[in-house]
């Protein structure tokens, strides 16, 4: 049997990654889904035998590498298909361990403008309203939607540390293998952005159904007190609707779009051109143009 291949799935919440995974496992070579919890096996089986560890003495950096490796031998050991996409918002602050286990890896981190991130987040919480959701620590952020925004911005937490670590993956020695696929186009213009994709992975051609994609995860979201958070719609298309921001919430978070205007770069780009980024407080039309880049 082939050796099994290996790619990833990240970038920002709300931004499209179960859909991503929901489309490309209508593909039978494919197993993907929402966040597994490899990532956080992961780091914690590198602290284990870390320095200051009393085991770190007892493992070589052979042995810490084939336990790496192994935790995604043993988690995906049930599944026939022999190309696994593994999704977490961690892997793109993971990269240097990640590419040394699978150097021909590949990245797809979905983006989205980080203003309809929170907006999302915001609808999500508000749907639940009868629920105090764990994406909160307390009362006091759970309090308004200022309170809200601001601790999801947190640079360690849901928002805050998936676009930190997204852009440190961007400017990596590694960003080669990172493509940035943002939400918009995905919805306006599935078919053209999934060949693209198809390209970036080197993966011959799937004729994909984008009016019956499939994905659910009623348990998980149970548990976070998010009922809704990863079902995906049947049908792959714009959802069109004012934001639920504030004016002056919506517009400090609409400016923080980087990967439209990524310079000194290798990541490859699915993107919205960033001439026409002029938001609104409307889902924005998406751009006419669209081809994986290499910035530079």
């Amino acid at each position: 049997m082939p050796e099994r291949v290996f790619h990833f799935i990240s970038g920002l919440p709300r931004a499209g990654s179960t859909l991503t995974a929901a489309i490309l496992r209508q593909n039978p070579r494919f197993h993907a889904g929402m966040s597994s919890p490899v990532a956080s096996l992961f780091d914690h089986l590198i602290a284990q035998v870390s320095a200051g560890s009393e085991l770190s003495t007892m493992v070589n950096e052979a042995q810490r590498a084939r336990l790496l490796r192994g935790l995604f031998d043993s988690y995906y050991a049930d599944y026939a298909q022999p190309v696994i996409f593994d999704t977490n918002r961690a892997w793109t602050a993971q990269l240097p361990a990640l590419m040394r286990l699978f150097p021909e890896a590949k990245i797809i981190c979905c983006v989205r403008d980080v203003a309809w991130v929170m907006d999302s987040l915001e609808r999500q919480y508000r749907n639940n309203a009868f629920e105090h959701t764990r994406l909160f620590n307390n009362a006091a952020e759970r309090a308004t939607v200022y309170t809200r925004v601001e601790a999801l911005a947190n640079a360690n937490r849901l928002v805050g540390f998936a676009w930190h670590a997204l852009r440190e993956a961007c400017y990596s020695e590694y960003a080669e293998r990172v493509l940035l696929l943002e939400y918009d186009l995905l919805t306006a213009r599935p078919g053209e952005v999934f060949k693209l994709v198809y390209d970036f992975l080197g993966e011959p051609p799937y004729p994909h159904d984008f009016a019956k994609v499939e994905y659910d995860a009623p348990e998980f979201d149970a548990q976070l007190g998010m009922d809704g958070l990863h079902r995906v719609r049947p049908q792959v298309k714009p959802q069109a609707r004012p934001t639920i921001l504030p004016p002056d919430l919506f517009k400090r978070y609409a400016q923080l779009a980087f990967w439209r205007d990524l310079k000194d770069s290798k990541a490859f780009r699915i993107v919205q051109q960033a001439s026409a980024e002029k938001q609104s407080e409307t889902m924005p039309e998406p751009e006419p143009a669209i081809a994986p880049e290499a910035a530079t």
